[in-house]
């Protein structure tokens, strides 16, 4: 990839002295009986019931090392199909195996700044290759098997914490951040390469392919178009805020030079993504801390107007409406969502998302959803004394715009969808899973999910799609 533009670059280079001035303001401000007084910040990287692994990890080694490896098989009986376009799914029955292995390394060069990497290689594919569906069924398939199939690095970031107390609160350590103890009141920097996913929108019991749900539209904010490549990174700023109740975190970030591209557009001037995110902790049931989160993003980038290529194809400039067809220019997408979660008891909690964003340009770097609501349960094997198994349940259902509804009706297709037509209603999903802990890092689960409305057509589906998975841990 072409070197990151000046701009952005310089714009980074601006921040960091600017944070570090005022890391030392405040610092210099602190009290000792202001750093002391309370109890300790809720982190929620520390889990005291952290999934095992076949190895144990340090909790002091300045090096960390663990490895994944996650193989997702699923399959679908045939179903009603009366037509199909060139992104439908396949109404015959299939069956798919996909796999990701992964490899974390990480160096702590201080107490407060580390490097991070890993690599990936992914293999395998989905049923319908994940097209044809707006929450598609295995979030581990990379939507083009056209690309290489050789190890790749998929982050690669430095990371630095400036303290803005002196009271500390445990932390798990994990492959994106090493220590086992943070300030309450802090600063987090990370630039490089990593998927912005890994730290927005995340949600304790429906954000993790690995153990727990599969969907694309479960483990995300469907409607969340975030900035990223074909396999689902980019190269961003990051800047983050902790204090006892609250934080805040903002990612200035590259986004793919063509809907779904492999390739990012490096001039920062004509294509980037902001991302801002704030966070709440609150005691609202039983004593038990729930979370909320707030999301907004704006996308720019040479993006098509549903609306516009509608014309062109009722003017006869296109033989069908035609997302791509249009001068090369930036243009702006935003959004907004919610997550919350809530634990009800030490074994089970409810959670849920709400996703808009505004639907009049294409579908760029994520999925094909404009609206979704979910709500569902999840928890642990605490109760029956099988505490590492996880299992749960979920609702959710998505929508597009009525702008994009027209668009797929008269015969477009995105980088997703296509069924040559369109009778449209909203495509919602269920899914279930349960996770057993084997021995140390091995984790087989099984899954259901049930989804009506395929691709938002009434005329096709239901589908219904068991899925055996196993996890390793290293």
């Amino acid at each position: 990839m072409r070197r990151l533009s000046l701009q952005f670059v310089t714009a980074i280079c601006a921040v960091l002295p600017a944070l570090s001035v005022a890391t030392a303001v405040v610092r210099a401000e602190d009290s000792p009986q202001a750093q002391t007084a309370g109890p300790p910040a809720t982190d929620p990287r520390a889990d005291a019931d952290a999934a095992p692994a076949m190895f144990a990890h340090s909790e002091s080694d300045r090096w960390w090392i663990s490895g994944q490896a996650n193989f997702i098989s699923q399959w679908h009986p045939a179903f009603r199909s009366p037509y199909q376009g060139v992104n439908s799914l396949t109404p015959e029955a299939q069956d798919a195996t996909s796999r990701v292995l992964t490899l974390f390394t990480g160096l702590q060069l201080t107490g407060t700044t580390e490097l991070l990497c890993d690599v990936q290689e992914t293999g395998g594919h989905g049923i319908g290759e994940a097209l044809g569906l707006a929450g598609a069924t295995n979030l581990d398939v990379v939507r083009n098997p056209l690309l290489s199939k050789s190890p790749y690095v998929a982050r690669l970031m430095w990371h630095r914490v400036i303290p803005l107390s002196r009271e500390k609160a445990a932390s798990t350590r994990t492959p994106f951040s090493l220590s086992s103890a943070l300030p309450v009141r802090r600063l987090e920097i990370r630039f490089g390469k990593f998927s912005i996913v890994d730290f927005f929108d995340a949600n304790t019991y429906g954000s993790d392919t690995n153990f727990q749900f599969m969907n694309w539209t479960v483990d995300n904010n469907g409607t969340y178009d975030y900035a990223a490549d074909t396999r689902g990174f980019t190269f961003a700023a990051m800047v983050e805020y902790h204090d006892r109740r609250w934080a805040v975190r903002f990612a200035e970030a590259l986004m793919p030079k063509i809907a779904n591209g492999i390739h990012l557009d490096a001039d920062a001037s004509r294509a980037h993504a902001e991302n801002i995110e704030f966070e709440l902790h609150g005691t609202v049931v039983r004593q038990r801390e729930g979370i909320v989160r707030f999301l907004s993003f704006v996308n720019h980038a040479n993006m098509g107007s549903y609306s516009e290529a509608v014309e062109n194809f009722f003017a006869r400039i296109t033989p069908s409406p035609e997302i791509t067809a249009h001068p090369v220019e930036t243009t702006v997408k935003y959004g907004f969502a919610a997550n919350f979660e809530q634990p009800l008891n030490d074994w089970v909690g409810i959670f849920g998302r709400w996703g808009w964003n505004e639907g009049q340009h294409e579908s760029f770097a994520y999925t094909e959803v404009d609206q979704t609501a979910q709500i569902g349960v999840g928890g642990n094997g605490r109760r029956w004394s099988r505490k590492f198994d996880r299992a749960g349940l979920v609702f959710v259902s998505n929508g597009i715009s009525r702008d994009h509804q027209e668009y797929l009706a008269l015969g477009g297709s995105g980088f997703l969808l296509g069924d040559g037509r369109l009778n449209y209603g909203r495509e919602s999903s269920v899914e279930t899973y349960y996770t057993l802990h084997a021995w140390r890092g091995i984790y087989p689960s099984f899954g259901l999910q049930h989804l009506n409305n395929p691709g938002y057509n009434r005329d096709r589906g239901p589908v219904v799609v068991p899925t055996l998975r196993l996890h390793l841990e290293f």
